[in-house]
């Protein structure tokens, strides 16, 4: 089954309406919630006054802060004991407090008989707030004279650390070439198609809650809501339905989640609540802004000494979890190359914007554009074509494994395990006709217009661990299940997990069932984040249907009278080889294994043809990708139309390359949109002015060309499939190559790239001023 490409075995029910997510839940008297939210950036709260929205006919409670916590074990959302950056007193409070620190901070609660009526009363909630100076750039909130972002904190530098190795002094002094630049990467969002909802279900007989949520880390959510309400764990269930995308925002656990089941619990109703487009834009987490000082050193040949810069990162008003973005774009700025020699000072800020966390790729995507803005820079100073300066400067794959002198935030060494990153280069640019490319681009410019192109690398690692939950469960119909931690979010996983357990158990993939992120019926697992299921969870499952398959060929060779040597699995039975007749199904198996009173099982043989395996590892499997774009901007109004894009992935192992076509061509769209189109915008006063999507633009599909993908696999050692994660690594590079092209179609106007979103304004903008910029030197 591995390599097959086989239909998802999801869809059917998707495509056919029968799909269940959290607002499809419906329970019996169950209430509907809205938020109160701060429409300041930074105030303090003096009072709530919710007699008026009590009033209104179908509103059940209004809910502060002081009305929950006779139910709140504590006021903060829980930080995880084991994060290294994130402060003490850095998450946000279960409802605001005495301050709000961003626009859209949850300050009341309202419950009632519907949504709508909901949303009447929070916006009769009068509160009474004094406003107090926002903090809206990071570059400002980190002076030594700057206003506090919150009141609560001693300073606006939230941490900073150093990520080093290698003698940089030496490295810059013995330069034949130093490039630099400084960098901006603004701030986006996520923008799954279903948004954050929970619903929370009081049973008073059992005095127990059932959640479910639209989240990627079920079990994390689980213990945030015992933690925080106190709760015995035996009476808390959080269960995952049917998830309409994730790509980050669903990564943390929010105030409005806890708030909810606090609700719930202290009104003794099931509740509901689903969050709006503008709410998302507001209050759910967001990725960067990043600021980025940098600077290389090379040796004649175009080889690299050194690279050494500087970080800022704003966090926004908060840390929902451990600060792992600007972590993961300080270690990952290398990427393919060699690099002797490396520092970078990194400082993240607190700011009056929304939380930031990590957005599909995780700051992978920040520090690749950085390297490769580097890479191109250098080449243009020694007159080299930027894939040959690329070429003499990636990791050789007769160098494989490659140990960086860096570690991952595991602690674990950064141990790039297998690829051919030449190679892939040389393929795809032969696929792209690079060396064709020039001749096009002067005829075009003869035709007054303006085609370039850009290429651009990045490496990732996936699979991160310690573990996944993986359980193989097969019943006495014959049915086949197959339980983990791991979350379903539109992906494809259950497609994979059925594939990798029909193949090791002779039967076809819709015969199995997955069911995952679901707390009773599995106690632990970590979710989905960091490219890592199909690696953890796939490894999981792949060694729990392996001893599956042992322990039925054992109780089958003491009923068949013959070797387990001798023994298959196939269509549901296990049978002698050769001999199709003499066999028993699977379900058989399972139900002698139920047991019987009075009635033994043959020796080495436990109750239950089940197994409950957990892949652990540190190591993580490390993708690689190179991207080449073709484009064309009209230097009139800035827009720029993408000719062409190829891509190769190594991802390992394909499982189901139909799949993993959709999820690169998935990453490389969501790039695009990083590259061009999603800013999510603040004015000075750190209020969001881009809150629908008729401001903020996120990429269709008539802006985007047909993708060719291309794949090279070379198995990773490092767990039992030989997979590497694929959803995030299509992304990385993205940005980096579409804006390379932008800037090679504009080299007769000398504009330089140096950001990210690069909007139609602010590219003729860009335009302008390197037209202009001869006549004012000539002045």
């Amino acid at each position: 089954m591995i390599g097959a490409r086989l239909r998802r075995i999801e869809d059917r029910a998707l495509v056919a309406g029968e799909g269940r997510f959290v607002d499809d839940i419906d329970l019996p008297g169950m209430l509907h919630v809205a938020f109160v939210r701060s429409p300041h950036a930074h105030a303090l709260v003096r009072g709530i006054d919710a007699a008026a929205a009590r009033r209104l006919a179908g509103v059940h409670a209004v809910l502060t802060l002081d009305d929950l916590r006779p139910v709140l074990a504590q006021e903060r959302l829980p930080r995880n004991p084991r994060a290294t950056r994130q402060p003490e007193g850095s998450t946000p409070f279960v409802l605001a407090a005495s301050e709000v620190a961003f626009v859209g901070e949850a300050v009341a609660l309202v419950a009632a008989r519907s949504r709508a009526v909901a949303e009447d009363a929070a916006a009769l909630v009068a509160v009474a707030y004094d406003v107090l100076p926002a903090v809206a750039d990071c570059r400002a909130a980190i002076a030594a004279d700057a206003k506090r972002a919150r009141r609560d904190t001693e300073s606006n530098v939230l941490a900073r650390f150093n990520v080093a190795f290698g003698d940089i002094d030496a490295a810059f002094r013995g330069a034949h070439e130093v490039v630099d630049c400084e960098l901006f990467q603004h701030r986006g969002g996520g923008h799954p198609i279903e948004g954050r909802g929970i619903a929370v279900e009081w049973r008073h007989t059992e005095r127990a809650l059932s959640v479910w949520s639209s989240t990627q880390l079920a079990h994390e959510l689980f213990q945030a809501i015992a933690d925080t309400l106190g709760l015995d764990e035996n009476r808390l269930r959080v269960a995952t339905p049917d998830v309409g995308g994730g790509f980050g925002p669903k990564y943390c656990v929010y105030p409005e989640e806890v708030a909810a089941a606090a609700a719930s619990l202290r009104l003794g109703r099931s509740l509901k609540w689903i969050e709006d487009r503008r709410e998302h834009f507001l209050s759910a987490i967001q990725e960067r802004d990043q600021y980025w000082s940098m600077a290389m050193a090379l040796d004649r040949d175009g080889r690299i000494r050194g690279i050494r810069g500087r970080l800022l990162h704003d966090q926004g008003a908060y840390a929902l979890k451990d600060v792992n973005l600007p972590y993961n774009s300080a270690t990952s700025v290398t990427g393919p190359y060699v690099v002797p020699s490396f520092a970078l000072d990194v400082v993240i800020a607190t700011t009056n914007k929304g939380p930031a966390s990590s957005v599909r790729g995780a700051g992978y995507p920040q520090s690749c554009f950085a390297m490769e803005r580097l890479m191109d820079r250098a080449a243009r100073a020694l007159g080299l074509d930027r894939a040959e300066i690329r070429r003499r400067n990636l990791i050789p794959p007769e160098k494989m494994p490659y140990e960086k002198p860096l570690r991952a935030r595991s602690g674990a060494a950064i141990a790039l395990d297998s690829g051919d990153y030449p190679g892939c280069q040389a393929e795809i640019l032969a696929a792209a006709e690079w060396d064709r490319f020039p001749a096009r681009q002067r005829a075009a410019r003869a035709e007054g217009r303006h085609i370039g192109i850009g290429l651009a690398h990045a490496v990732k690692g996936t699979g991160r661990g310690p573990f996944e939950s993986g359980i193989v469960r097969i019943a006495p119909s014959g049915r086949i299940s197959v339980f983990t931690g791991a979350a379903l979010m539109g992906q494809g996983l259950a497609t994979a997990l059925a594939q990798i357990c029909a193949g090791v158990l002779g039967v076809t993939p819709e015969q199995v069932s997955v069911i995952a992120g679901d707390t009773s019926v599995v106690p632990l697992g970590l979710g989905g984040f960091a490219s890592r299921q199909l690696v953890t969870a796939g490894s999981s499952v792949l060694i729990a249907a392996q001893a599956v398959a042992d322990k039925a060929r054992k109780l089958a060779s003491h009923i068949l009278e013959a070797d387990e040597k001798d023994l298959e699995l196939a269509d549901g039975e296990v049978r002698v080889v050769g001999v199709r007749q003499h066999a028993i199904r699977l379900g058989e198996l399972a139900r002698i294994l139920r047991g019987a009173p009075g009635y033994g099982f043959p020796p080495g043989v436990e109750p239950g043809l089940e197994a409950n395996r957990s892949f652990l590892t540190d190591a993580l499997a490390y993708a690689n990708a190179c991207h080449v774009a073709q484009v064309e901007v009209d230097i009139e109004t800035g827009g720029v139309a993408i000719l062409g894009y190829w891509a190769i992935q190594d991802s390992g192992v394909l499982i189901n390359p139909l799949i993993v076509d959709g999820q690169v061509q998935g990453g490389i769209a969501h790039g695009i949109g990083n590259a061009l189109y999603e800013f999510m915008g603040y004015d000075d006063a750190a209020q969001p002015v881009t809150t629908t999507l008729a401001e903020y633009l996120l990429p269709t599909a008539p802006a985007l060309p047909m993708f060719q993908t291309r794949y090279r696999q070379s198995p990773s050692p490092v767990n039992p499939l030989g997979a590497k994660g694929v959803g995030e690594v299509g992304t990385i590079p993205a940005a980096a190559a579409v804006l390379a092209a932008v800037e090679d179609a504009l080299a007769p106007f000398g504009v330089m790239i140096d950001e990210t979103p690069l909007t139609p304004p602010r590219l003729v903008a860009l335009i302008a001023a390197a037209r202009n910029k001869p006549r004012q030197e000539e002045a």
